[in-house]
This record gives C-alpha cells, sequence and structure tokens, in this order.
C-alpha cells in the first residue's frame, strides 16, 4: 500500500489485513522537495545518475543525493559531524562514500527538515571548498 500524505510520504505493507510497517519520509526526502532545494543553492546542477538517484554537484563535483523517491538523503558532512551523526539511529556510513566522510539518512533519522536542510547547505559548502580558487571565482564562489 503505497499513499501520497503532507507533509510526508509513507508506505505502509499489508500482511494478513494488518499493516506491518509504516515510514513517513519528510519532505525532503522525497525527490521534489529535495530537487528544488539543491537547485536553490549556489552554482548547483542536478543529474540523475546511478539508477535515476537525483545527485546535487557543484563545479562538477558531488555534495549530496537522493537515492530514490521517497529515499534516504546522502551526503558529505564535516569529520566531526560524521563521528557524532553516525551514533544516531537512521544515519548511517553512506554506502562506497564513507570513508570520504558520507553519510546516509534515512527517514528514521531523528533531524528535522530544517537540520537536514542545512546539512545539505554545509554539505555544499564542504564540497565548493575543495574546488579550485579559479573555479570557485568563476562560479561566484568566491
Amino acid at each position: 500500500m503505497q499513499k501520497n500524505a503532507d507533509p510526508g510520504h509513507w508506505i505502509g505493507v499489508l500482511v494478513g489485513g494488518l499493516l506491518a510497517l509504516s515510514i513517513t519520509f519528510p519532505p525532503i526526502m522525497q525527490r521534489a522537495a529535495f530537487e528544488a532545494f539543491i537547485l536553490s543553492l549556489p552554482s548547483t546542477t542536478l543529474v540523475h545518475q546511478w539508477g535515476n538517484a537525483s545527485v546535487g554537484k557543484v563545479g562538477g563535483k558531488i555534495f549530496a543525493l537522493l537515492n530514490s523517491d521517497p529515499g534516504e538523503v546522502w551526503l558529505k558532512v564535516s569529520d566531526m559531524a560524521y563521528e557524532l551523526l553516525t551514533e544516531l539511529e537512521g544515519i548511517r556510513p553512506a554506502p562506497y562514500l564513507a570513508r570520504a566522510g558520507w553519510v546516509a539518512l534515512s527517514a528514521g533519522a531523528p533531524l528535522s527538515e530544517d537540520e537536514i536542510k542545512a546539512y545539505l547547505t554545509e554539505a555544499h559548502r564542504l564540497v565548493a571548498l575543495r574546488l579550485t580558487r579559479k573555479l570557485r571565482a568563476e562560479l561566484g564562489l568566491g
């Protein structure tokens, strides 16, 4: 059973007439809201790759992705945030990207919509800082 509901999206599975699973996805973990927020950040591009994941890039470098709709948000975080966040339920090292300081936020993560947006903004900043000075200037990122 699937149902779109505002403000979140939930998915349930009927087993013998009983709802066996119910997950509420914050809007930012849904494609439309995720993509709109990503594109609101400076000099950002959005592509669909890796099985139709929504991938946010700055200067051609990935800073965040949504792996499905709805789904997990994967993003770059600071070393300190990585250590703290991966201790929380619903947040895990991002597959294939953990060694580069990425986490995967599931619908069960204890973060508010605003906190997730703040981490996405910080991911953008962290990746932009690793671009060359020349490219940052070309992109208007100082």
